[in-house]
């Protein structure tokens, strides 16, 4: 182990020598990039940028859930934090991480504030208090810090069913986080920020299609259970004047359900 801490880089097509410049890591890393749609092989490397280790996986694959669970298979620090490859951190973020750390000993998982580009604003932590399961929902994977040990010994893991590259759209990161409070995990949140993402096209957001709404049901069949339907329905209306303006509220909600159903099927299996 050569520091406290190592960010956990999840990237497509991208180099691995020039990302730890262009994010501004000042810690030891560990970065998975994964090439797709162009020539490429597997291979394994490590290497230094101003003393810091790097450790980069080049995978013939795709799926953010299984980067992800590559990158925290590599860690071998005490924290790690969870980033992707339009993330630049602030000068001193390494710092900031450890001292939250340091100050709340009962917090397995502290969830930062990074500012996302205009328009993709899900969250922003005003103060220090537990993440229960009434506000889980909001947080990104770029959020994420996590005591490696005590994440690892959860067993929790991304699911390799949502997110870019898998079989179903965005969500990875609410259901990662709903598991870890299920395995008993401690989650905080900090208004302590550490960078802002950089602009740029959503990687899976094309519109409220048909799709759209049918991998949101089965997302919320692994969310939330036999309260999918009701939550749903609710999501679709409190949401309707924006996302139901095209299909209409009933043809949205009957996509949904379709979608609860599949995801019932896939969590008997």
């Amino acid at each position: 182990m050569s520091g406290r801490l190592q960010i956990l880089v999840s990237s497509v097509n991208k180099d691995v020598h020039e990302l730890p410049v262009k994010m501004n890591i000042e810690t030891d890393a560990v970065i998975v990039n994964q090439i797709i749609g162009r020539d490429g092989s597997s291979r394994d490397e490590v290497f230094e940028v101003d003393g810091k280790k790097i450790r980069a996986f080049e995978r013939l694959e795709k799926g953010v859930g299984l980067s992800r669970n590559t990158a925290l298979a590599g860690a071998d620090s005490e924290l790690i934090h969870f980033g992707d490859d339009d993330i630049v951190y602030d000068r001193g973020y390494s710092d900031k991480i450890e001292k939250e750390f340091d100050a709340h000993p009962d917090a397995d998982i502290i969830l930062f504030n990074v500012k996302a580009q205009e328009g993709r604003e899900t969250y922003w932590n005003e103060d220090f208090a537990p993440v229960t399961w009434k506000n889980y929902g909001r947080y990104p994977a770029y959020a994420i810090a996590a005591r490696r040990e005590k994440l690892v010994e959860s067993g929790v893991k991304y699911s390799l069913l949502f997110g870019g590259g898998a079989p179903y759209m965005n969500g990875e990161d609410s259901l990662f986080l709903h598991d870890c409070l299920k395995a008993g995990l401690k989650l905080f949140r900090t208004p302590v920020a550490l960078g802002y993402e950089e602009s740029g096209e959503s990687t899976w957001f094309k519109g409220y299609t048909d799709k759209f709404f049918f991998d949101r049901g089965v997302l919320y069949a692994f969310l939330y259970g036999k309260y999918a339907r009701i939550l749903g329905l609710r999501y679709l209306i409190k949401n309707r004047k924006e996302m139901c303006r095209e299909k209409g509220l009933l043809k949205s909600f009957m996509l949904l359900l379709s979608g609860i159903g599949e995801g019932n099927r896939l969590r008997k299996t």
